[in-house]
Protein backbone atom coordinates (compact mmCIF):
# COMPACT_ATOMS: atom_id res chain seq x y z
CA UNK A 1 0.00 0.00 0.00
CA UNK A 2 1.40 3.41 -0.97
CA UNK A 3 0.97 5.87 1.85
CA UNK A 4 -0.10 9.39 0.91
CA UNK A 5 2.70 11.85 0.20
CA UNK A 6 2.28 14.44 2.91
CA UNK A 7 4.18 17.44 4.04
CA UNK A 8 5.65 16.04 7.26
CA UNK A 9 5.83 19.35 9.11
CA UNK A 10 2.31 20.27 8.13
CA UNK A 11 0.97 16.84 9.08
CA UNK A 12 2.67 16.84 12.46
CA UNK A 13 0.94 20.13 13.27
CA UNK A 14 -2.41 18.82 12.14
CA UNK A 15 -1.99 15.65 14.20
CA UNK A 16 -1.76 17.75 17.30
CA UNK A 17 -5.27 18.90 16.60
CA UNK A 18 -6.92 15.98 14.80
CA UNK A 19 -7.05 12.18 15.22
CA UNK A 20 -5.05 10.35 12.57
CA UNK A 21 -7.99 9.26 10.45
CA UNK A 22 -9.34 12.81 10.27
CA UNK A 23 -5.84 14.19 9.68
CA UNK A 24 -5.53 11.93 6.65
CA UNK A 25 -8.85 13.18 5.33
CA UNK A 26 -8.13 16.89 5.74
CA UNK A 27 -4.45 16.90 4.75
CA UNK A 28 -4.60 14.80 1.59
CA UNK A 29 -8.18 14.86 0.41
CA UNK A 30 -7.15 14.95 -3.24
CA UNK A 31 -5.18 11.72 -2.89
CA UNK A 32 -8.04 10.07 -1.01
CA UNK A 33 -10.53 10.92 -3.75
CA UNK A 34 -8.19 9.94 -6.59
CA UNK A 35 -7.17 6.56 -5.15
CA UNK A 36 -9.90 3.88 -5.13
CA UNK A 37 -7.84 1.71 -2.79
CA UNK A 38 -7.38 4.51 -0.25
CA UNK A 39 -11.07 5.35 -0.52
CA UNK A 40 -12.01 1.74 0.19
CA UNK A 41 -9.79 1.68 3.28
CA UNK A 42 -11.25 4.95 4.53
CA UNK A 43 -14.79 3.67 3.94
CA UNK A 44 -13.94 0.47 5.80
CA UNK A 45 -12.69 2.53 8.75
CA UNK A 46 -15.92 4.53 8.80
CA UNK A 47 -17.94 1.31 8.74
CA UNK A 48 -16.05 -0.16 11.68
CA UNK A 49 -16.14 3.15 13.56
CA UNK A 50 -19.91 3.37 13.22
CA UNK A 51 -20.30 -0.22 14.37
CA UNK A 52 -18.06 0.35 17.40
CA UNK A 53 -20.05 3.44 18.41
CA UNK A 54 -23.36 1.64 17.99
CA UNK A 55 -22.10 -1.21 20.16
CA UNK A 56 -20.71 1.28 22.72
CA UNK A 57 -17.19 -0.07 22.22
CA UNK A 58 -15.67 3.28 23.15
CA UNK A 59 -12.08 2.03 23.48
CA UNK A 60 -12.24 0.51 20.00
CA UNK A 61 -13.90 3.62 18.57
CA UNK A 62 -11.02 5.78 19.75
CA UNK A 63 -8.50 3.20 18.56
CA UNK A 64 -10.06 3.15 15.08
CA UNK A 65 -10.26 6.94 15.00
CA UNK A 66 -6.59 7.48 15.77
CA UNK A 67 -5.29 4.59 13.68
CA UNK A 68 -5.04 3.80 10.00
CA UNK A 69 -6.67 0.76 8.39
CA UNK A 70 -4.86 -1.70 10.68
CA UNK A 71 -6.96 -0.70 13.72
CA UNK A 72 -10.21 -1.13 11.80
CA UNK A 73 -9.02 -4.50 10.44
CA UNK A 74 -8.13 -5.69 13.93
CA UNK A 75 -11.55 -4.64 15.19
CA UNK A 76 -13.22 -6.45 12.29
CA UNK A 77 -11.63 -9.82 13.11
CA UNK A 78 -11.48 -9.47 16.90
CA UNK A 79 -14.92 -7.94 17.65
CA UNK A 80 -17.15 -7.61 14.60
CA UNK A 81 -16.78 -11.19 13.35
CA UNK A 82 -17.30 -12.48 16.87
CA UNK A 83 -20.54 -10.57 17.42
CA UNK A 84 -23.95 -12.25 17.05
CA UNK A 85 -25.26 -12.02 13.49
CA UNK A 86 -28.13 -9.74 14.50
CA UNK A 87 -25.67 -7.04 15.51
CA UNK A 88 -23.25 -7.21 12.59
CA UNK A 89 -22.83 -4.23 10.34
CA UNK A 90 -25.34 -1.42 10.11
CA UNK A 91 -28.51 -0.92 8.10
CA UNK A 92 -30.08 1.91 6.24
CA UNK A 93 -33.26 3.26 7.91
CA UNK A 94 -36.21 1.01 7.14
CA UNK A 95 -34.11 -1.97 6.04
CA UNK A 96 -35.59 -4.19 8.74
CA UNK A 97 -39.12 -3.22 7.69
CA UNK A 98 -38.40 -3.90 4.03
CA UNK A 99 -37.06 -7.36 4.81
CA UNK A 100 -40.01 -8.12 7.06
CA UNK A 101 -42.49 -6.96 4.41
CA UNK A 102 -40.92 -9.20 1.77
CA UNK A 103 -40.87 -12.11 4.18
CA UNK A 104 -44.56 -11.70 5.05
CA UNK A 105 -45.57 -11.16 1.44
CA UNK A 106 -43.86 -14.44 0.53
CA UNK A 107 -45.66 -16.27 3.34
CA UNK A 108 -48.99 -14.77 2.28
CA UNK A 109 -48.37 -15.85 -1.30
CA UNK A 110 -47.63 -19.45 -0.33
CA UNK A 111 -49.75 -19.93 2.82
CA UNK A 112 -52.33 -17.10 2.90
CA UNK A 113 -52.72 -17.27 6.69
CA UNK A 114 -54.74 -14.65 8.60
CA UNK A 115 -51.96 -13.87 11.07
CA UNK A 116 -49.51 -13.12 8.25
CA UNK A 117 -51.91 -10.53 6.82
CA UNK A 118 -52.33 -9.06 10.31
CA UNK A 119 -48.58 -8.92 10.94
CA UNK A 120 -48.06 -7.17 7.61
CA UNK A 121 -50.74 -4.69 8.62
CA UNK A 122 -48.82 -4.00 11.82
CA UNK A 123 -45.67 -3.19 9.85
CA UNK A 124 -47.55 -0.80 7.57
CA UNK A 125 -49.26 0.77 10.59
CA UNK A 126 -45.86 1.43 12.21
CA UNK A 127 -44.71 3.04 8.98
CA UNK A 128 -47.77 5.29 8.87
CA UNK A 129 -49.09 3.63 5.68
CA UNK A 130 -52.60 3.43 7.06
CA UNK A 131 -54.45 2.59 3.84
CA UNK A 132 -52.19 -0.42 3.27
CA UNK A 133 -52.53 -1.40 6.92
CA UNK A 134 -56.33 -1.25 6.73
CA UNK A 135 -56.35 -3.49 3.64
CA UNK A 136 -54.15 -6.05 5.38
CA UNK A 137 -56.25 -6.07 8.55
CA UNK A 138 -59.45 -6.54 6.55
CA UNK A 139 -57.83 -9.39 4.62
CA UNK A 140 -56.88 -10.99 7.94
CA UNK A 141 -60.44 -10.67 9.29
CA UNK A 142 -61.83 -12.29 6.15
CA UNK A 143 -59.78 -15.35 7.07
CA UNK A 144 -60.24 -15.15 10.85
CA UNK A 145 -63.02 -12.74 11.93
CA UNK A 146 -62.55 -13.48 15.64
CA UNK A 147 -58.86 -12.60 16.10
CA UNK A 148 -58.78 -10.05 18.90
CA UNK A 149 -55.47 -8.41 17.96
CA UNK A 150 -56.53 -7.85 14.35
CA UNK A 151 -59.85 -6.31 15.41
CA UNK A 152 -58.11 -4.01 17.88
CA UNK A 153 -55.44 -2.91 15.45
CA UNK A 154 -57.95 -2.33 12.65
CA UNK A 155 -59.95 -0.19 15.07
CA UNK A 156 -56.89 1.90 15.89
CA UNK A 157 -56.04 2.17 12.20
CA UNK A 158 -59.56 3.42 11.39
CA UNK A 159 -59.31 5.91 14.24
CA UNK A 160 -56.11 7.32 12.70
CA UNK A 161 -57.87 7.42 9.32
CA UNK A 162 -60.56 9.67 10.86
CA UNK A 163 -63.20 6.93 10.70
CA UNK A 164 -64.34 6.83 14.34
CA UNK A 165 -67.80 5.44 13.57
CA UNK A 166 -66.26 2.38 11.90
CA UNK A 167 -63.64 2.04 14.63
CA UNK A 168 -66.08 2.18 17.53
CA UNK A 169 -67.68 -1.32 17.32
CA UNK A 170 -64.29 -2.94 16.81
CA UNK A 171 -62.69 -1.25 19.81
CA UNK A 172 -65.76 -1.69 22.01
CA UNK A 173 -65.88 -5.39 21.16
CA UNK A 174 -62.25 -5.92 22.09
CA UNK A 175 -62.53 -3.95 25.33
CA UNK A 176 -65.65 -5.92 26.27
CA UNK A 177 -63.60 -9.11 25.94
CA UNK A 178 -60.46 -7.80 27.63
CA UNK A 179 -60.12 -4.36 29.20
CA UNK A 180 -56.39 -4.98 29.59
CA UNK A 181 -55.81 -5.83 25.93
CA UNK A 182 -52.48 -4.57 24.57
CA UNK A 183 -51.55 -3.31 28.07
CA UNK A 184 -54.39 -0.78 28.07
CA UNK A 185 -53.64 0.68 24.63
CA UNK A 186 -56.92 -0.57 23.16
CA UNK A 187 -58.87 0.98 26.05
CA UNK A 188 -56.93 4.21 25.52
CA UNK A 189 -57.79 4.12 21.80
CA UNK A 190 -61.46 3.62 22.64
CA UNK A 191 -61.36 6.66 24.95
CA UNK A 192 -59.79 8.70 22.16
CA UNK A 193 -62.41 7.39 19.75
CA UNK A 194 -65.26 8.42 22.06
CA UNK A 195 -63.71 11.86 22.39
CA UNK A 196 -63.57 12.27 18.63
CA UNK A 197 -67.30 11.40 18.52
CA UNK A 198 -68.04 14.15 21.03
CA UNK A 199 -68.91 11.77 23.89
CA UNK A 200 -66.73 13.55 26.43
CA UNK A 201 -68.14 11.99 29.61
CA UNK A 202 -67.67 8.46 28.28
CA UNK A 203 -64.15 9.37 27.14
CA UNK A 204 -63.28 10.70 30.59
CA UNK A 205 -64.54 7.52 32.26
CA UNK A 206 -62.46 5.33 29.95
CA UNK A 207 -59.35 7.53 30.24
CA UNK A 208 -59.53 7.39 34.04
CA UNK A 209 -59.63 3.61 33.86
CA UNK A 210 -56.41 3.73 31.85
CA UNK A 211 -54.59 6.16 34.17
CA UNK A 212 -55.63 4.18 37.24
CA UNK A 213 -53.63 1.20 35.98
CA UNK A 214 -50.94 2.76 33.77
CA UNK A 215 -48.75 5.85 33.82
CA UNK A 216 -48.89 6.56 30.07
CA UNK A 217 -48.27 10.26 29.40
CA UNK A 218 -50.53 10.05 26.36
CA UNK A 219 -53.49 8.93 28.49
CA UNK A 220 -52.89 11.62 31.11
CA UNK A 221 -52.55 14.42 28.56
CA UNK A 222 -55.69 13.31 26.74
CA UNK A 223 -57.55 13.11 30.04
CA UNK A 224 -56.36 16.64 30.89
CA UNK A 225 -57.67 17.89 27.56
CA UNK A 226 -61.04 16.30 28.29
CA UNK A 227 -61.12 17.98 31.71
CA UNK A 228 -60.52 21.32 30.02
CA UNK A 229 -63.46 20.68 27.70
CA UNK A 230 -65.57 20.18 30.84
CA UNK A 231 -64.05 23.35 32.37
CA UNK A 232 -62.23 21.49 35.14
CA UNK A 233 -58.80 23.22 35.08
CA UNK A 234 -57.63 21.97 38.49
CA UNK A 235 -58.10 18.33 37.50
CA UNK A 236 -56.40 19.00 34.16
CA UNK A 237 -53.46 20.70 35.89
CA UNK A 238 -52.93 17.73 38.21
CA UNK A 239 -52.67 15.31 35.26
CA UNK A 240 -50.14 17.31 33.23
CA UNK A 241 -48.06 18.23 36.29
CA UNK A 242 -47.69 14.52 36.97
CA UNK A 243 -46.54 13.95 33.37
CA UNK A 244 -43.85 16.63 33.66
CA UNK A 245 -42.73 15.41 37.09
CA UNK A 246 -42.45 11.80 35.93
CA UNK A 247 -40.47 12.83 32.84
CA UNK A 248 -37.75 14.44 34.95
CA UNK A 249 -36.90 11.03 36.46
CA UNK A 250 -37.58 8.78 33.46
CA UNK A 251 -34.80 6.87 31.66
CA UNK A 252 -33.52 8.30 28.38
CA UNK A 253 -35.30 5.81 26.10
CA UNK A 254 -38.63 6.56 27.78
CA UNK A 255 -38.13 10.32 27.56
CA UNK A 256 -37.41 9.99 23.86
CA UNK A 257 -40.49 7.85 23.32
CA UNK A 258 -42.82 10.16 25.26
CA UNK A 259 -41.37 13.55 24.30
CA UNK A 260 -44.39 14.48 22.13
CA UNK A 261 -46.77 14.06 25.04
CA UNK A 262 -44.44 15.77 27.50
CA UNK A 263 -44.26 18.80 25.19
CA UNK A 264 -48.05 18.78 25.00
CA UNK A 265 -48.25 18.61 28.80
CA UNK A 266 -45.94 21.62 29.14
CA UNK A 267 -48.01 23.50 26.57
CA UNK A 268 -51.16 22.82 28.56
CA UNK A 269 -49.46 24.01 31.74
CA UNK A 270 -48.63 27.32 30.04
CA UNK A 271 -52.24 27.69 28.96
CA UNK A 272 -53.29 27.04 32.56
CA UNK A 273 -50.96 29.82 33.74
CA UNK A 274 -48.23 27.54 35.15
CA UNK A 275 -44.58 27.88 34.12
Amino acid sequence: MRLPCLNVCHLSKVRLRLPTMLAWLFTDLDYLLSSPFALIIFGFQIWMLVHAIRQREWFWAVFILVGFGFAALWYYFYVYRGAPSATRGFELPGAHHRRRIKELQAKIHHLDKAHHHSQLGDVYFQQGKLDLAEACYRAALERDPHDIDTRAHLGQCLLRLKKPLEARPLLEGVVAESRKHDYGYTLMALAENMSSLGETDAAITLSKQVTENHSYPRAKVQLAELYLVKNLPDLARAEVQEVVADDAHAPAFQRKRDRVWVRQAKSLLRKLGDR
